[in-house]
């Protein structure tokens, strides 16, 4: 069986640490509950463990109109803008733009793979529901899945680790204030991954090869080369 090890045990967040906003966590019913707040930037709730590659999975619900997400491979460092979280972002979106799933570079480069790439990914996400979610970060392969859905199938090589880290958005609009997200059941696995990880269907959803000057073995497949 695989091992996995949980992130969150039920009770309270030890091993948990608050970064850049004053948004409030709490445990209630085993469950991780952010609330929005007006007049702070994003504020995430971040493991005060790194990881490099991992299989990490999650169950998550938010409320209509509370932009969220999950972190990982993420940093805070002080010469980085003062200590301001950066790295990849699970997305979690219950917007009509549907992009749950996707993979966004926090207080970096923005969007690395929108779920523009994989409409069938866009009608994974479940609104007002309990959600589960699947991130295999091993290597430069870096993919998603909600609620078994694949989502998303990104190479990128710019950060190999960090902490994982859970988000309250900033809102700038009083209707938002005390809307929630809520996580549980957290759990990571962090040996073996080639035994567990998903097996890759070449046809499933598009790959986005971010790595500069690179073929991945499928763009090869497709007929693709360098030209230098």
């Amino acid at each position: 069986e695989p091992k996995w090890q949980d992130l969150f045990n039920g009770k309270n967040l030890k091993g948990w640490t608050k970064l850049n906003g004053t948004a409030d966590y709490k445990v209630i019913n085993k469950e991780i509950i952010g609330t929005s707040k007006m007049n702070t930037p994003n504020t995430f709730l971040a493991t005060k463990k790194m990881y490099d590659d991992f299989i990490l999975e999650f169950e998550f619900k938010v409320n209509d109109g509370l932009n969220s997400g999950v972190q990982f491979r993420s940093n805070s460092l002080k010469e980085y803008q003062d200590g301001r979280v950066h790295g990849y972002q699970f997305e979690i979106d219950p917007s009509e733009r549907a992009w749950t799933g996707g993979v966004y570079d926090e207080a970096r480069r923005g969007w690395l793979y929108p779920l523009t790439y994989n409409p069938k990914g866009q009608k994974a996400f479940k609104n007002n529901e309990w959600n589960k979610a699947r991130i295999e970060a091993i290597g430069n392969s870096i993919r998603t899945w909600v609620n078994g859905v694949a989502c998303t199938n990104l190479l990128d090589d710019v950060t190999k680790s960090g902490f994982i880290a859970l988000q309250v958005h900033s809102i700038h609009d009083q209707s938002l204030e005390g809307k929630t997200v809520s996580w549980r059941n957290i759990r990571i696995l962090t040996e073996e991954l080639n035994k567990y990880k998903t097996p890759e269907n070449m046809d499933e959803i598009k790959q986005i090869n971010s790595i500069a000057n690179t073929i991945s073995e499928r763009e090869a497949r497709e007929g693709w080369k360098l030209l230098w």
